[in-house]
């Protein structure tokens, strides 16, 4: 099949899973344009158009990626892979309060939104200079990039509130609330942004960074806040997101009832992104941040729990992380912020730096981190191959008769630089996922892709649903977890021609068989510009692969490899 859109498609024999949670059911699907024509249960070709043979497989609505972060990345990587062998047709960004747009006419300012935005995201800071910067409102922004990038799946976008305070309070963002002056600022180009089809707000309530400092949201004081709701408002359409502290300071019951009582009465559909914890070392959060839920239910406010479905987990580089800082391990990130490989290098064999590094682990990273509890490290890979590989750092650290600490400095230079440590995953309280899979106020699917590059591949999680918890578990049927990444997920942003297999729908539309499909090892992928001609990694995944994925009508995957269709389009909601 061409990469190019037919006259007419003919998708014959799959069973069809509609997206909407109804019953799966034998039937064809005809294709139109970028259009669903027709859907009936045996479908007659028509002259000129193209049929796909989906016998044994299941033809379902394109998946939609919760929570990305390829605002930066779609410019220089339209193929969004691994996407595409994934059956993922929409990607939604501009999440945790980071987007691209709005940005200040002041370089400074600008620049302090590339650094927070490449250090709290782990993106590449290079490619992400080198972007073109052309606009300064979120309007402009689409503009740019609608004329500049054709990617590879449809994409919808919030507009960050950390984005706006720069844009309008530039490095003072960080340090103080802002004047009446500024914030009637902020909601003019945020109004601009909902005006020019972004999804809404996302703010912060997680972050800080490499010195501790909390992200500018956090500097946001009441009367900012009211200005901001009262904007979202005037768009019914709009959603607020909003990213929790779960892990660190965990922090997020606090957060969730101040926003509930600053939204009040107002009528706004809100994602608490880790609204119900679904790890087990986070257990104690669960029962106030329950009982809030279950209150905002009863009370009947649109607010939904954001969640993902897999276990976390993540590898340990000293190239390019912020897992050090967001674990309070500030004398590592020190190793991670050094200008060069020999100053990293000098780090690690210092005496001084490694008597810090012990206290540290010892007394200041927080208790659930890698370095709180090293136990949880394994030796990944090794870039000389010097070794030992699969070992435990606590029994690594044992062999060499040193703390933990010293094994790891030890190990980094004994096998180079580049070389990784892997974090076993966090046990998942699978009970409490089950339960939030099939509540109808949750947005599942939700996994950071591209962000952390080097830490982890989000990308290509979303197939565990049907793996994981349909396939293998049988613990949720085929047409939830379709439901989950596809309808509820549309519904939930306001995106009315996705999500669904239905008549006038976009035709965004994967064929998959079950047992053909898996959530792929991790691989490198040496393709991600550095800035100065050369290229660095990043973790990819093989293809699932599903059969085909179809993007407004057009083929971005088939026969087992991407194409080189680059169909997507921004979505807004209605």
């Amino acid at each position: 099949m061409s990469a190019e859109r037919a006259e007419g498609l003919l998708i014959r024999g799959g069973t069809i899973v509609d997206g909407t949670g109804a019953a799966a059911h034998r039937g064809d699907l005809r294709i139109r344009g970028d259009r669903i024509a027709e859907i009936a249960p045996s479908l007659a070709p028509r002259a000129g158009e193209r049929a796909v043979d989906a016998s044994g497989c299941f033809v379902a609505p394109g998946f939609i990626e919760s929570h990305t972060h390829y605002d930066g990345p779609m410019w220089w990587a339209p193929d969004m892979d691994p996407l595409p062998g994934y059956g993922v047709t929409t990607s939604i960004m501009g999440n945790c309060g980071f987007s691209a747009a709005p940005i200040s006419d002041d370089r400074a300012a600008r620049d302090e939104m590339v650094d927070i935005f490449a250090f709290f995201e782990d993106i590449p800071k290079q490619p992400l200079q080198q972007l073109p910067w052309d606009w300064r409102r979120w309007s402009d922004y689409r503009r740019s990039l609608e004329r500049r990038v054709a990617p590879a799946t449809n994409y919808g976008a919030f507009v960050g509130h950390i984005a706006l305070r720069f844009a309008v309070m530039g490095a003072a963002a960080w340090e103080r609330a802002a004047t009446s002056r500024e914030v009637a600022q902020m909601v003019e180009l945020l109004e601009d942004a909902l005006v020019a089809g972004a999804l809404g707000l996302s703010t912060n309530a997680l972050d800080h960074d490499d010195r501790g400092r909390s992200v500018p949201s956090f500097h946001a004081d009441e009367e900012e806040w009211a200005a901001l709701f009262d904007t979202l408002e005037r768009h019914p359409a709009a959603t607020l997101q909003i990213a929790l502290d779960i892990f660190i300071h965990q922090t997020a019951a606090e957060w969730v009832a101040r926003f509930a009582r600053m939204i009040g009465r107002r009528p706004l559909r809100v994602q608490f992104g880790g609204l119900i914890p679904t790890l087990e070392f986070q257990a104690p959060l669960g029962p106030p941040l329950r009982a809030l839920f279950e209150e905002f239910k009863r009370s009947g406010r649109d607010y939904w729990a954001g969640y993902v479905h897999t276990p976390t987990t993540t590898v340990v580089n000293i190239d390019r992380t912020l897992i050090f800082a967001q674990s309070d391990e500030f004398v590592w990130q020190e190793v991670v912020s050094a200008a060069s490989d020999d100053a990293k290098s000098a780090l690690l064999r210092d005496p001084g730096w490694r008597a810090r590094a012990r206290d540290s682990w010892d007394h200041e990273a927080h208790e659930f981190s890698p370095f709180g509890d090293p136990s949880k490290l394994l030796l990944l890979a090794s870039a000389n191959g010097a070794g030992p590989v699969g070992l435990g750092l606590v029994e690594y650290a044992a062999q060499l008769g040193v703390h933990a600490s010293d094994a790891m400095a030890e190990w980094f230079l004994r096998n180079g630089l580049r070389s990784i440590v892997h974090m076993k995953p966090f046990p998942m309280a699978e009970a409490t996922v089950l339960e939030l899979i099939q509540d109808p106020m949750t947005v599942g699917n939700l996994n950071d892709a591209p962000a952390h590059g080097k830490m982890m591949c989000g990308a290509g999680e979303n197939v565990l649903l049907l793996t994981d918890w349909v396939r293998d578990r049988k613990a949720i049927s085929l047409e939830q977890a379709v439901h989950v990444l596809t309808g509820k997920a549309a519904r939930h942003f306001n995106l009315r021609d996705v999500g669904e297999l239905a008549v006038g729908k976009r035709a965004d539309v994967t064929v998959f068989a079950l047992d053909e499909i898996e959530c792929r090892p991790m691989q490198k992928a040496f393709d991600v510009p550095d800035g100065r001609g050369g290229v660095e990694w990043r973790w990819t995944r093989p293809p699932a692969p599903v059969r085909l994925t179809l993007v407004n009508g057009v083929p971005t995957f088939e026969a087992g490899k991407p194409t080189e269709a680059r169909p997507g389009r921004l979505l807004t909601p209605a």
